[in-house]
């Protein structure tokens, strides 16, 4: 009997066609994008979900309810460029010489051997931009695309580094302001105009929202890492004519409603590029609020102080993150996280190379996708000044060692006009439960030996490390130069 070939041909053209087909129908999987939306001094209680009176935050509230609430999450620094530089390196900012806040006069930013999130995640083909306030340097060599940056536009520092007062008057002869030159809109690496007037600030927060879309939709083919730092709510206060005299509170809960207007005008563009799925999604936080500006101040929620302190108030701040692909919608971690977290978990997410240079970020995307027995990381420096070491947290512990602050334990100012603040000293180390007492109103330092030693060795191998003025150690064997002219 003659074999039939006919129908072995049939059958193995279609077994062929059969796996080829099955090959086809897989989807090729897409590089996740990357946003993060960072605020100027806006405190902990900001935020509906968080406590927020006087203003609402409706699509804060709806990011939060569809992903993930950090309470425990901390800035680098209590203060502006220091946090910066912290979040775009995954350094402790005074590892990197950060200290405190570039001014106009300042001739060094960030050091181009330090690695930005930008850097990292165009070496995988992605399109970089920021759209909102840099402040890690202002001369050319330190700006954006001298970092990784495909496009930029916004200031090179803080809104109110300019010739004028808080309320937009000029400054009396001899003011250390009255040398500022005017304010300047910088798109690439020059100068586009210079914001002379309040009416200036008013449009800078639609201004950055504008591009933010415009960069989404023209890059939806393409992966792409969007980061817009907001100018605002940083005094001098600015907003549109669309929010002004929206909110209950006045003109600080006018600039919310506008910041998160922006929030969801960023979800909106997303979702109509079909991204929202694919995207990894941030918003959080600079430093705490500038409380001595009364009703131009933002809540630290019930923490104690605010901006440039490392008590509570001035570095744990908001944190949110939606990324509908992996992280379990309405949940709320209590785990420690820190702005240096950021650049190390979008390399793991990217499968990106970390920097070559030491860091102090860890991965925490296990957390993010809803792991509660994850445990990445256990303690948080606080860092201030030049470079002093002014506390650790271990756990739910945290130490606070003998420094001076400027405290907001005084009558604050209002309208734009900031109160005075006060020098307070802790005179011996103090101790405190951070789930029990968050306020850190009680100390317990006498109460647990074991758990100041155990804090204690956190101190003297950050004190080896990154240094700590407070006891006359500059640099640490750990710490690097900052970038110079």
């Amino acid at each position: 009997m003659k074999p039939n070939f006919s129908a072995f041909y049939l059958s193995l053209f279609l077994l062929i066609a059969g796996c080829s087909s099955n090959t086809e129908q897989k989807p090729v999987e897409k590089a996740p994008n990357f946003v993060i939306v960072f605020i100027d001094d806006m405190g902990y209680g900001d935020i509906g979900t968080q406590g927020a009176t006087g203003w609402t935050t409706p699509n804060l509230d709806k990011m939060a309810a569809e992903g993930m609430r950090f309470t425990n999450f901390y800035s680098a620094q209590p203060v502006c460029s220091a946090s910066r530089a912290g979040l775009m390196t995954g350094c402790y900012p005074n590892r990197i010489g950060f200290s405190g806040a570039l001014f106009p006069t300042s001739q060094v930013g960030l050091n181009p051997q330090e690695t930005t999130i930008a850097e990292m995640l165009k070496e995988k083909g992605y399109a970089t931009g920021i759209f909102g306030k840099w402040h890690l340097g202002h001369l050319k060599e330190f700006l954006p695309l001298q970092h990784g940056f495909d496009e930029y536009l916004g200031l090179p520092y803080s809104n109110d580094m300019w010739p004028l007062s808080d309320v937009g008057e000029p400054v009396p002869e001899g003011h250390h302001r009255g040398n500022n030159p005017e304010l300047p809109l910088i798109e690439g690496n020059e100068t586009l105009e210079t914001i002379t007037d309040l009416k200036g600030q008013d449009k800078l927060t639609t201004l950055y929202t504008e591009k933010a879309v415009d960069f989404i939709n023209r890059n939806a083919k393409n992966p792409f890492f969007l980061y817009v730092p907001h100018s605002m709510g940083h005094v001098p206060l600015g907003v549109s004519d669309k929010f002004r005299g929206k909110s209950e509170q006045g003109f600080y809960g006018d600039v919310m409603m506008e910041i998160d207007w922006s929030v969801g005008e960023i979800e909106k563009a997303l979702e109509k590029n079909g991204l929202s799925d694919n995207t990894i999604f941030i918003f959080t936080t600079d430093n705490g609020p500038w409380l001595n500006y009364g009703n131009h101040a933002g809540s630290a929620g019930g923490l104690r102080e605010g901006k440039t302190t490392s008590w509570e108030g001035g570095q744990r701040v908001p944190f949110i993150i939606k990324w509908p692909a992996k992280t379990p919608a309405g949940t709320i971690c209590d785990k420690l996280g820190c702005a240096v977290d950021i650049l190390p978990s979008f390399a793991k997410i990217a499968g990106a190379n970390l920097p070559e240079l030491k860091i102090d970020g860890l991965d925490i995307t296990e957390l993010w996708e809803g792991n509660s027995n994850a445990h990445p990381r256990d303690e948080i420096l606080f860092y201030y000044g030049k470079n002093n070491l002014n506390g650790v947290r271990k756990g739910n512990w945290k130490l606070v060692l003998p420094h001076t602050w400027q405290s907001y334990n005084t009558q604050p100012g209002k309208d734009g006009h900031g109160g005075r603040r006060i020098a307070m000293t802790v005179e011996k180390p103090e101790l405190y439960n951070m789930m029990r007492d968050p306020g850190e109103q009680f100390n317990v330092y006498d109460s647990y030996p074991e758990k100041v030693a155990e804090l204690m060795k956190v101190v003297e191998a950050a004190r080896a490390e990154l240094g700590d003025l407070n006891v006359g150690i500059e640099k640490g064997s750990g710490t690097r130069e900052i970038g110079r002219k």
